[in-house]
């Protein structure tokens, strides 16, 4: 199935890069372009991305508020993929706290780029750098910590979401678990319910806030 993809970056150069590298793929489809974050509610309406790919500094209005708009005003909105230079910015981090599904920084190879968009818009893994991680833990929270207690994961259920922050996709977590991919399915979607998360990204950074697994 193709993958179409809105590109949202302020630097011409950068999206026209994009889109040359996604194009040259048969199943990813680039259908519009915008160069700031206040453009993109009624191009996400008009052409339905499954994927954008989202600067996080933008002049009018940046990736945060532009992924947080997103998810506010789109009923089944498309997954979030934050662009970005660096890759222990403060920005990120909040981007991805914001609602946005994974990471992607503006350096990466042409293949690291086209894995990134497929892996997003699967949906079945977790694109969450290390320095991203370190910033989660550094701003854990009482308020997370409780509402770990409050999510009272099972014991396979806990197993999952420490697979799922190692940045495991469902198949490796079977494998490592040793049992089926379905049953994966379920233990995921319970702790993304327990835990009031919209996807793996929003699970993920629960539980390092709350300090229920550590950067290392």
């Amino acid at each position: 199935m193709a993958v179409s993809v809105l590109l949202v970056d302020d630097e011409p150069l950068v999206r026209a890069g994009l889109r040359a590298v996604l194009e040259a793929q048969h199943d990813i489809h680039v259908v519009g372009e915008a160069s700031d974050g206040a453009a993109v509610i009624p191009l996400v309406r008009q052409l339905a991305p499954d994927v954008i790919a989202m600067d996080v500094r933008m002049p009018l209005m940046d990736g945060i508020e532009a992924t947080r708009a997103v998810l506010r005003a789109v009923p089944r909105p498309p997954k979030i993929l934050v662009v970005t230079t660096f890759e222990n910015d403060e920005y990120v981090y909040e981007a991805l706290r914001a609602g946005a599904d994974g990471f992607l920084l503006k350096r990466a190879r042409p293949a690291e780029i086209v894995h990134a968009v497929r892996l997003v818009a699967e949906g079945e893994s977790l694109l969450f750098p290390a320095a991203v991680r370190q910033l989660a833990a550094e701003y854990g929270t009482s308020k997370a910590r409780a509402a770990m207690e409050r999510a009272a994961l099972t014991d396979r259920e806990s197993a999952v979401l420490r697979l799922m922050a190692r940045g495991l996709s469902n198949a490796e977590i079977a494998a490592e678990l040793v049992v089926g991919a379905e049953t994966v399915k379920t233990h995921v979607s319970a702790v993304l319910a327990k835990l009031g998360a919209r996807d793996r990204t929003q699970a993920v950074i629960a539980a390092y806030e709350s300090g229920f697994v550590s950067p290392g």
